[in-house]
């Protein structure tokens, strides 16, 4: 097996921090850089001291340079960073011949005056939309294997995007019906000292935020509209719980005029019978963020109620793993031809 070298941009945040996890086991790749602004200079093992006396504790932490990563030797690049940062590196980096991943919203829609829409500015690189690939690897693997810039999904958009595509392809539900409301683990706001997230201001509560227009919603109506070839609206509530990590979601939509619920089942099983992270739960249990907490998995579940006439679908997911590090080392797999489990 040829080994890969790799680099992480930004590897102390949560999700930084994830794929250096993940990456310290992996068979196929050599964590030839990591970096960070704020403990540039010190050891991997010092910054993160779970990770003493395993590989790469000795790794030095350097500064968040492009020009340091090319340096490394590293063939792909995951940016761990903020929206609006990860893409002062990209350039850069796309034009030394290095493969980009990148875990932030820059990259993610197609539209730049969506981008400006929701995220409140002119996006910084827009001649780079048009190349990257949305690192759905359920939705986009091939794609995403041929990729050069694969801008890796949030966490709330997988967990609506993939228990919806199905039913939207095969039209058996109302595009314009569709109601979801999340919960999310505290990590999915990033390492950053805020007063909304102090333990004893999330702990023994829970809150919605982000309404009514959260910035997930431009790529989730993104992927939701190709799917169901034409504009898609959604009403969405995210909402703050007291864990550190995972995603429960429910979704409401109507069935399209005569579906029958068992035809639900069929197109769930039929799109992802062969998918290793996709876990149909059908009509028989129900997800727990308990049960994919730590892996890559998404479970869905979904029940027809014959009073209201609604379906309702439900998935959880870790939002560091599958929401982010996680699936991102999926899509690098892809990108390496290895194995699509590998590491994971």
């Amino acid at each position: 097996m040829q080994v890969e070298k790799i680099a992480v941009v930004g590897a102390t945040g949560y999700s930084g921090e994830e794929l250096v996890r993940l990456l310290l086991r992996h068979p196929g790749v050599e964590l030839a850089c990591v970096t960070s602004r704020q403990y540039a200079g010190k050891a991997l093992g010092e910054v993160y001291p779970k990770f003493r006396g395993l590989k790469y504790d000795a790794l030095p932490v350097t500064a968040s340079e492009a020009s340091a990563v090319v340096a490394s030797g590293a063939r792909i690049v995951f940016l761990a960073l903020p929206h609006g940062v990860a893409s002062e590196f990209a350039a850069p980096l796309l034009d030394a011949g290095l493969r980009v991943i990148d875990l932030s919203a820059d990259f993610r829609l197609k539209d730049k005056a969506v981008y400006k829409e929701f995220y409140g500015k002119e996006h910084p690189a827009p001649g780079l939309l048009s190349k990257s690939v949305y690192g759905l690897p359920e939705l986009y693997r091939e794609k995403i294997a041929a990729a050069n810039l694969v801008a890796s999904p949030g966490c709330y958009p997988t967990s609506i995007i993939l228990p919806l595509v199905p039913l939207l392809k095969a039209g058996l539900i109302d595009p314009q019906s569709i109601v979801v409301s999340s919960m999310s683990g505290v990590s999915g706001a990033g390492r950053k000292v805020e007063a909304d997230y102090l333990f004893v201001e999330c702990n023994e509560s829970v809150r919605p935020y982000g309404l009514p227009k959260h910035r997930h919603l431009s790529e989730i109506e993104q992927e939701l509209g190709n799917a169901a070839g034409g504009k898609v609206t959604i009403s969405f509530t995210p909402h703050l719980i007291p864990v550190n990590r995972g995603i429960l979601t429910t979704i409401y939509a109507a069935p399209a005029r005569g579906v029958a619920p068992e035809k639900i089942s069929e197109a769930m099983g039929q799109s992802y019978k062969n998918e290793p992270f996709v876990r149909l739960l059908g009509e028989g249990l129900y997800p727990d963020i308990k049960n994919v907490a730590y892996t890559n998995f998404i479970d869905i579940a979904w029940r027809h109620d014959p009073r209201t006439g609604r379906l309702v679908l439900m998935s959880a997911i870790d939002n560091l793993i599958k929401g982010a590090s996680g699936q991102a080392v999926q899509s690098m797999n892809l990108m390496c031809g290895l194995p699509e489990t590998l590491g994971l």
